[in-house]
């Protein structure tokens, strides 16, 4: 491949972090994404609490991100205590957008625009690779857990409501 297909691809690969790129068809009817990818990475032997949503969320400070397991809801509480937030709501999708570089449903961990402040969920690191957006909604990138936080430089809580 000679240019990476997402800005989170790009970073992956200039890090030189082990990543695998999963397709999969994307139904533009679909409101579900996290629902969608569950289903459809079920083939490539991942559990559903190996697969990860990324949360855009805002605090008093700016926007956060928050990836937690697709089947489990955020605890915006959880969420704003493990990043030093008095309090967090959930951010509007323009503004999501807009400091991600990336759509809703496609909005990766990895690759911002913007860097922001990430928790993610510690269950993450029960596992020897989970899966996250790669940046594009039907793409998602496999790797281990440990290098999805150091890429990320985020730090892990049990942010599941």
């Amino acid at each position: 491949m000679a240019r990476a297909a997402t800005p989170a691809i790009a970073a992956l690969i200039a890090a030189g972090v082990d990543h695998e790129v999963l397709r999969y068809h994307h139904d533009p009817r679909s409101e579900s994404f996290g629902d969608e990818a569950v289903a459809a990475l079920a083939d490539e032997g991942l559990l559903p609490e190996q697969i990860f949503k990324t949360l855009v969320i805002a605090g008093p400070t700016g926007l956060a991100v928050a990836v937690l397991p697709v089947p489990w809801k955020l605890s915006l509480k959880a969420a704003a205590a493990a990043l030093s937030l008095p309090k967090a709501t959930m951010a509007e999708r323009a503004a999501a957008e807009r400091s991600t570089g990336y759509v809703l449903g496609g909005i990766s961990p990895l690759g911002q625009r913007k860097p922001l402040p990430t928790v993610i969920d510690s269950s993450a690191l029960t596992f020897d690779r989970v899966a996250c957006s790669a940046g594009k909604r039907g793409w998602d990138v496999a790797l281990a857990p440990e290098n999805l936080v150091l890429l990320t430089h985020a730090v892990t809580a049990d942010i599941r409501a």
